[in-house]
C-alpha cells in the first residue's frame, strides 16, 4: 500500500507522490495491549508511486476501510519489471538467496568502479568537508569519518552505496538532530525536577536515597507552581523551535521523493548538505570570533625616542595605537542568519 504525506495545514489533501509499502511481519496484539493497539506490522519501502486520484474519498469522513486510489509505480528498483514467473519450490528459493549474495557482492563492486559525474563529485567533496567541520566542532550528532568512504552518489539500486541510500543515513541524521535538540532544552527542567524531587522527599522524611530510586512519574498537579510555570513555558518554546525544524525535515525529504530524476536528487541532496555545511561554518567562525583567540594575540609596541614622548605631550595628541576604535560586533537585525 501507498503511504503519502499529509499536508501540515489543510486536512485531508496528501502530496501526489508517496512511498510504496510492502509488509513483511504482521503479529496481532489486541489482546496483549486490552484492545489498545490491534497490530504491529513490520514494512519495507520498495518504490515510490505518483497518486492521480482518490477513488473512494467518502472512507476519509466513515474511517471503513482503507482510501483506494489509482497510480502509478516509479520504478526505481527494477523489482516489477523482472520476469512474472516464479518458481516457488524449495529450490528455486535457495537459489534466489544465492542469487541475492552474488548481487550483493557485484553491487559493492560495481559503486567503486563507477565514475562520479562532476555534480555527483562535488556532493561528495561537500559531504566530506561537512563531516570534517562536524569532529573540529565535536558536535554531538555528526557522521563517523568512515562514512565519507561509503556515501553512495551513484543513480538507481544496481550499486551499493548509491544515492538512496545516502539519503536515507541523511534522514537518520536529521531525525537525531532534532531529538538531541529536544533533549538539549529538557536538560535544565530536567535537572531543576530532580532537584525539586529531592528536597520534597527530604521534607517528607525519605531522604537518602539515590537518584535511581526517585519517582518515575509525576503529576502536572503535584509540582510546584513555579515548575508548573517553567513547563508549560517549555513546552511552548519547544513547540516554536522544534515544529519548524520537524516540518523542514519532512518537506525537505517530500522534495526529493518528487524528483523526476537522479540529476535532480543529487542537486537537492547538495543543496541540503551545503545548508547544513554553511550552518557549522558559521558557527566555527562566531566561535572563534568569541572565544577570545583575537585578544590573546601579542601587540607589538611602538618604540619612541625622548623627543617624540615630549612633543606627543605638548599636543596633548594621543598615539596612533590609542586613537584606533576597537570594533565591536553589535547584535543588528541582520547580524545572524
Amino acid at each position: 500500500f501507498v503511504v503519502s504525506m499529509c499536508h501540515p495545514s489543510e486536512e485531508g489533501r496528501f502530496a501526489q507522490v508517496g512511498v510504496l509499502f510492502s509488509l513483511e511481519e504482521l503479529k496481532e496484539v489486541s489482546e496483549m495491549t486490552a484492545d489498545r493497539v490491534k497490530y504491529i506490522c513490520n514494512h519495507r519501502v520498495t518504490g515510490r508511486v505518483k497518486l492521480h486520484k482518490v477513488l473512494n474519498p467518502e472512507a476519509w469522513e466513515n474511517r471503513d476501510t482503507y482510501l483506494k486510489v489509482k497510480g502509478t509505480i516509479i520504478d526505481d528498483t527494477g523489482a516489477f519489471s523482472g520476469n512474472d514467473n516464479v518458481d516457488n519450490n524449495d529450490e528455486a528459493m535457495d537459489e534466489n538467496v544465492s542469487k541475492k549474495l552474488i548481487n550483493a557482492v557485484k553491487k559493492a563492486a560495481a559503486a567503486d568502479a563507477i565514475e562520479k559525474s562532476p555534480e555527483e563529485e562535488a556532493l561528495y567533496k561537500s559531504f566530506s568537508e561537512l563531516v570534517e567541520l562536524q569532529h573540529n566542532l565535536s558536535e554531538d550528532v555528526r557522521f563517523t569519518r568512515a562514512s565519507v568512504k561509503s556515501f553512495g552518489v551513484a543513480d538507481g539500486t544496481d550499486v551499493d552505496p548509491n544515492l538512496w541510500t545516502s539519503i536515507r543515513l541523511w534522514q537518520s541524521y536529521a531525525e537525531q538532530r532534532l531529538v538531541a535538540r529536544q533533549n538539549e532544552m529538557q536538560k535544565e527542567f530536567q535537572e531543576k525536577l530532580v532537584e525539586f524531587l529531592k528536597k520534597d522527599m527530604d521534607k517528607n522524611g525519605k531522604g537518602g536515597k539515590s537518584d535511581e530510586e526517585l519517582p518515575s512519574a509525576i503529576g502536572f498537579e503535584d509540582l510546584s507552581p513555579e515548575l508548573q510555570g517553567e513547563l508549560v513555558e517549555l513546552q511552548k518554546r519547544m513547540s516554536q523551535e522544534l515544529k519548524p525544524l520537524l516540518l523542514e525535515q519532512t518537506l525537505s525529504m517530500q522534495k526529493i521523493l518528487e524528483a523526476s530524476d537522479h540529476e535532480e536528487r543529487v542537486e537537492l541532496m547538495r543543496y541540503f548538505v551545503d545548508a547544513e555545511r554553511k550552518r557549522l561554518s558559521a558557527k566555527k567562525t562566531l566561535k572563534g570570533m568569541f572565544s577570545g583567540g583575537m585578544a590573546s594575540q601579542p601587540r607589538e609596541v611602538k618604540k619612541e625616542s625622548r623627543e617624540e614622548i615630549e612633543q606627543r605631550a605638548l599636543s596633548k595628541k594621543p598615539p596612533v595605537e590609542e586613537a584606533v576604535k576597537p570594533q565591536y560586533f553589535d547584535d543588528e537585525e541582520d547580524a545572524f542568519q
